[in-house]
């Protein structure tokens, strides 16, 4: 009998220091790393390796900005639940997950298989969307969607 967790749990030994640069970085992510070594009472050259350790263990997965969608023209964020049956639910998140507009897919517990998190243009854009790439998929037993209307907190990454 194995006792040991899978590869994908295991935790890769942060400290209450790895701890600090991640919430500082959470915080800003173009803190520099004298700003962030000052801060936290690190070289920066400690502070540059420790991030770098950070990125190659996969703790930190990227660095990205956050864009507010409304600014840029986007108009409509909507999830979707998607039931699909087992023997396609790979092939169909295979292709989601190439779609531009499909921002996070995940395989659910419960009668939807995939949560999907989308942003589109106006409400045609989504139509279309549904019409053409999402229906056709096969295996899909149902589809479930919510129009966002208001967005009170929206949390990119972990809180630590």
């Amino acid at each position: 009998m194995n006792t040991q967790d899978p590869p994908e749990t295991k935790s890769a030994g942060i400290d209450e220091t790895d701890r600090k640069i991640i919430r500082a970085l959470n915080a800003n992510g173009r803190i520099s790393y004298t700003d962030l070594a000052k801060d936290i009472g690190l070289s920066r050259v400690a502070v540059q390796g420790r991030i770098q350790a950070l990125m190659e263990t996969g703790v930190i997965e990227r660095f990205t900005a956050v864009i507010n969608p409304e600014k840029i023209g986007i108009g409509v964020s909507a999830f979707f639940n998607v039931e699909v049956e087992p023997k396609f639910l790979h092939q169909v998140a295979d292709e989601l997950a190439e779609e531009p507009s499909v921002t996070s897919l995940y395989h659910m517990t419960g009668p939807s298989k995939l949560h999907m998190h989308g942003l589109f243009k106006n409400h045609h854009e989504m139509e279309l969307f549904l019409k053409e790439k999402l229906y056709p998929l096969p295996g899909i037993t149902s589809v479930d969607c919510q129009v966002l209307i208001t967005r009170f907190k929206s949390r990119m990454g972990m809180r630590l």
